[in-house]
């Protein structure tokens, strides 16, 4: 099977909230995730020619395709089960529009959610599902 893989700011608190937020709903556990910083994440993002020096957006890739922004954060939402699955229909607000939400947002997350020092350990429960 192709599992989706979230790639996700390690330090951002408001990041490993959604992290957190998909493990739960996620009860097929079809998601994988990887910080931006680690190295899958940083293999991922060279090969897809994204940046791998400012962390500023959530990262999917699945079925060959890598999504960015609020872009992936909606295709995130419709791989969920229902009621989530339904924000997936924001995909028809223009992206310029629904990106401009998003990088507020993310300019704004450590000064909103907070910072830690390092990336986020996963409970040894979920631990496989989390890519070195």
């Amino acid at each position: 099977m192709n599992h989706p893989i979230i790639l996700f700011d390690g330090v951002c608190n408001l990041c490993e909230g959604i992290v957190k937020f998909v493990i739960k709903r996620d009860k097929d556990a079809v998601f994988r995730f990887a910080s931006l910083q680690s190295e899958t994440g940083l293999e991922l993002l060279k090969k897809n020619q994204l940046d791998c020096e400012n962390f500023d957006s959530f990262v999917l890739a699945f079925d060959d395709n890598v999504y960015v922004k609020s872009e992936a954060a909606l295709k995130t939402a419709g791989l969920l089960p229902f009621p989530m699955n339904m924000l997936r229909i924001l995909l028809i607000i223009p992206r310029p529009i629904r990106d401009a939400g998003y990088s507020f947002i993310a300019r704004n997350r450590y000064k909103w959610f907070g910072k830690k020092d390092s990336c986020m350990l996963p409970d040894p429960s979920i631990r496989k599902r989390f890519l070195e």
